[in-house]
């Protein structure tokens, strides 16, 4: 960063999530947690949100400003659609750089570039491989990738799994920045008021979407001769048919209790902190932030065996492929409890590496070059040949 850079208040505009406050996943919290901090340092950081009924329509939040915008509700039009109209707003209100999340949003990109706002992509994880979309969501998922680092100013990976697939399938240079992990020191006496105690249960956080192994879980934990319950956090706003499986799966055991989403930030997080194990099933995604607050809650955790999930746990971490073998890693974390503890202890030692001021250093660097149009600019694809699925090598 050079001493003009220093001295240089931006104008930045983040675009393709739900908005903030976050309530929902890793992109926004990734844009309240970045944008309020880049708003801390001088700059003015616009978000564009979605609808919630919770939420007035537009003005600040943490000093950031919302504008609020409308979106089809279909699965496969709902991202796009908001864009569309947030890119709209953008080329009126034009600002010195843009953060483009979700590479879904790619095809929208050149109407950013013709009116000369610079903007950078955070591709985020394997989308194309979520069992949500069909194959012509797969196809346009896949051709977006491309387009993506086509007409990107420059791409951010959050793991360092999706900045080798994109190294490895188009040749294409990306900016590693992972997430945070938030320090989680909350107490737990708001436990109570769902009848737990700390250290007495189990707890899973995630959407219901196949590729976070919600309903492995589920299964694992009921074939398992655990004793303390497995609380289950989380809803599929658009599939029922995985929602009826993960009943189906819990059944009558007792054990299981499926809360749905908790929306309260504070309890969720007394859960987290609270819990004896976290089962982690996301395997997509790249670096997820359930993962990080889990671990900055000191939780020790069992994770679904793929390298963005080792990345982060490394040695510290558990690792599953099936229902047999979390059923095996959680019968072992209820006999030897102090192992158990041991393994939060040192995980919690681990999300020190994962810090957002330091990723927010790095969005602020990206911005300042975006502006100074000191990257690279568009990439030329070099798409690898090749007939296999390629990301079978991120798999650990």
């Amino acid at each position: 960063m050079t001493g003009d850079d220093r001295q240089r208040s931006l104008r930045i505009a983040m675009i393709g999530t739900r908005g903030v406050p976050a309530r929902y996943g890793g992109f926004e919290t990734a844009v309240e947690e970045i944008g309020r901090r880049l708003v801390a340092r001088g700059h003015t950081v616009r978000v564009y949100c979605r609808r919630h009924e919770l939420d007035p329509p537009h003005g600040e939040h943490l000093g950031m400003e919302r504008v609020t915008l409308p979106a089809l509700r279909r699965r496969s039009l709902e991202t796009l659609s908001h864009t569309a109209l947030s890119v709209g707003h953008l080329v009126a209100h034009r600002v010195d750089a843009a953060f483009v999340f979700n590479a879904a949003n790619a095809p929208l990109l050149p109407v950013v570039r013709a009116v000369r706002v610079p903007v950078a992509t955070h591709v985020d994880g394997l989308e194309w491989r979520r069992a949500k979309w069909g194959a012509n969501g797969r196809r346009y998922y896949r051709a977006a990738e491309q387009l993506a680092v086509r007409w990107s100013d420059a791409l951010v990976a959050d793991a360092q799994g999706i900045a080798d697939y994109y190294a490895d399938e188009f040749g294409a240079r990306t900016r590693l920045l992972a997430y945070g992990a938030p320090r989680v020191d909350v107490g737990t006496e708001r436990l109570a008021e769902l009848g737990l105690v700390a250290g007495g249960f189990h707890v899973v956080v995630a959407r219901f979407e196949p590729e976070n192994h919600v309903l492995e879980a589920v299964q694992g934990y009921v074939r398992s001769s655990a004793e303390l319950p497995l609380v289950v956090v989380g809803s599929a706003p658009y599939s029922d048919t995985y929602t009826a499986a993960v009943r189906a799966a819990a059944g009558d055991d007792p054990r299981v209790r499926l809360l749905g989403g908790v929306w309260d930030q504070e309890l969720l997080d007394q859960l987290y902190a609270g819990a004896s194990t976290y089962v982690h099933g996301h395997s997509v995604g790249g670096t997820n932030p359930s993962l990080l607050r889990a671990i900055g809650a000191g939780t020790a955790t069992i994770a679904y065996d793929v390298a963005f999930n080792r990345e982060v746990l490394r040695s510290e971490g558990l690792y599953f492929a099936d229902a047999a073998e979390l059923a095996g890693h959680l019968e072992r974390a209820e006999s030897d409890p102090a192992a158990t503890t041991r393994r939060g202890e040192a995980l919690r030692l681990r999300a020190l590496d994962y810090d957002w001021d330091d990723v927010t250093a790095g969005y602020e660097r990206l911005a300042l070059d975006l502006a100074a149009r000191r990257t690279a600019g568009p990439q030329r694809l070099r798409r690898r040949q090749q007939t296999a699925e390629p990301v079978e090598a991120i798999r650990a």
